[in-house]
């Protein structure tokens, strides 16, 4: 590793990790919510700023080391000076100016940022819950109670009531805006504005036990007659499509799950991910792709995935766990 580092590989390695993380549909390099297109407007500001300085600095230095350097025969000490009022002041002046002009963006979009739109009827309000390890997304207004799939509306203002059901988490979608906590206790606000379309990486950005690496969370952005459309989808009541099929996993689902992880649109499930729209969601326990079979692993064993997790061992038989897998996968 130390090699590494005194080589010349680290340059290299430097602007490979740039160039990928500028291509990541997750990254705030590739804003696509109104906040972070202005965060990364002051990501920009600020290193143009710091740029110029460091320019500046460093050619004064190189011309005074070039210009001044002693040559050779000349042993006269050099003329002693006490300093020059008008150089100092101009390098004293110049900063401040450059550091107005990073604090009053920053400062404008920072308060602009924390604004409590709660109240305002034109905002779409979440309430957004943080447990060990998942999210819980609940729409007070819609009448609506889901979990892990965060979706919502292009171009309007989304407003987030957080808090934590068990310890800090931090909410994070890091292609939208900015990163807010979530406290046990106490319920702080927050609001993004998605301008894009498509589907995006939810994170917790603070560590809160042993999966906090896996506490992934999807966010849907879509139109909005499509999120109307999944707004009435939604406050029906949860089925499975062909239900005659389906009638002994759900059997073996309201014997083993239905205590933990509510289905109907109007109750809240507090303890476990609201199941409404299960066969819809993209993903599983928020890291896996969603299909039979990691769904089957999942319930097997729920620690092996998500170390620290809640969720218990199913004592199911395979013929069971294929029942109760099927019905999940079309439970709409």
């Amino acid at each position: 590793m130390l090699q590494l580092l005194r080589g010349k590989r680290l340059p290299f390695l430097i602007a490979v990790l740039a160039i990928a993380l500028s291509g990541c549909s997750a990254s705030p390099l590739v804003p696509k919510g109104q906040q972070a297109r202005e965060q990364l407007d002051l990501m920009i500001l600020s290193l143009a700023i710091m740029t110029l300085v460091v320019v500046v600095v460093f050619s004064i230095a190189i011309y005074v080391l070039i210009k001044f350097r002693r040559r050779k025969g000349d042993d006269e000490i050099p003329k002693q000076v006490e300093g020059n009022h008008k150089l100092e002041i101009i390098w004293t002046v110049i900063p401040l100016i450059l550091l107005l002009i990073l604090i009053v963006p920053t400062v404008g979009r920072t308060f602009n940022h924390d604004q409590n739109l709660s109240e305002d009827p034109n905002a779409v309000k979440v309430q957004v819950v943080a447990h060990q390890f998942w999210w819980e997304f609940n729409y007070p207004e819609l009448g609506i109670y889901t979990s892990q799939d965060l979706v919502i509306p292009v171009g309007r203002d989304i407003s987030f009531e957080l808090t934590s059901a068990d310890v800090i988490h931090s909410f994070w979608i890091p292609a939208l805006g900015g990163k807010k906590d979530t406290n046990p206790g106490l319920t702080s606000y927050f609001h993004l504005t998605p301008l894009e379309t498509g589907v995006y990486k939810g994170k917790c950005a603070e560590l809160c036990g042993d999966s906090h690496a896996l506490m992934d969370f999807t966010v849907v952005v879509v139109s909005e007659e499509e999120f109307n459309a999944w707004v009435e989808n939604m406050r029906e009541p949860a089925q499975a499509v062909a239900a005659e099929d389906l009638e002994q996993g759900r059997v073996i689902y309201e014997a083993n799950c239905l205590y933990c992880h509510a289905v109907q649109p109007d109750v809240r499930s507090a303890v476990a991910p609201h199941l409404n729209g299960f066969a819809d969601r993209q993903r599983i326990a928020g890291i896996l792709p969603h299909n039979e079979e990691n769904l089957k692993d999942w319930i097997r064993d729920p620690a092996e995935i998500k170390p620290g997790t809640l969720m218990p061992k199913m004592p199911l038989s395979e013929e069971e766990l294929d029942q109760l897998t099927k019905f999940l996968l079309e439970l709409k």
